[in-house]
């Protein structure tokens, strides 16, 4: 079902480096923590994204890669003393490569509470079936054998 990049989160790390993107009141969010389950026959991800902008939660597939996004905005900065600023802000954005057997036109997401939850169905021909094994009606035949 998933396949592991590494180099996401270091390619995320070097375009916020080389964008000059300062840090401060505007922090950036690192990761977005998920869980992936199967039941039966599809999968389920669901993703943390408490505080978003609902309206800014996009799911999209594109050549076997799901891509999961969202932005969380601050209050301006104008006339605030800010005494803490702990929560990010910014934009998430998480992939997972999808394997074969999956039915991507079928994959449907929903946020609510903070929790965007995505059910991933296993394609038709990719599940488990069972294959009948006929049987020959012809009649068996037997082998007699003498001894001399």
């Amino acid at each position: 079902m998933l396949g592991f990049d590494p180099f996401t989160d270091f390619d995320s790390l070097a375009r916020g480096v080389l964008s000059g993107q300062q840090s401060g009141t505007m922090r950036t969010p690192r990761f977005m923590p998920m869980d992936l389950y199967k039941i039966e026959d599809r999968y389920v991800l669901t993703a943390d994204l408490p505080g978003v902008d609902p309206g800014s939660v996009a799911v999209s597939v594109d050549n076997g890669v799901l891509t999961l996004s969202a932005q969380r905005s601050v209050a301006s900065d104008e006339g605030v003393k800010w005494l803490a600023s702990e929560r990010f802000a910014g934009t998430y954005r998480r992939q997972v490569t999808l394997g074969d057997g999956i039915d991507t036109a079928a994959i449907s997401a929903k946020y609510d509470n903070g929790v965007l939850s995505v059910v991933i169905p296993v394609a038709e021909k990719a599940k488990a079936r069972k294959i009948t094994v006929e049987q020959s009606e012809q009649p068996q035949a037997s082998i007699t054998a003498t001894s001399t």
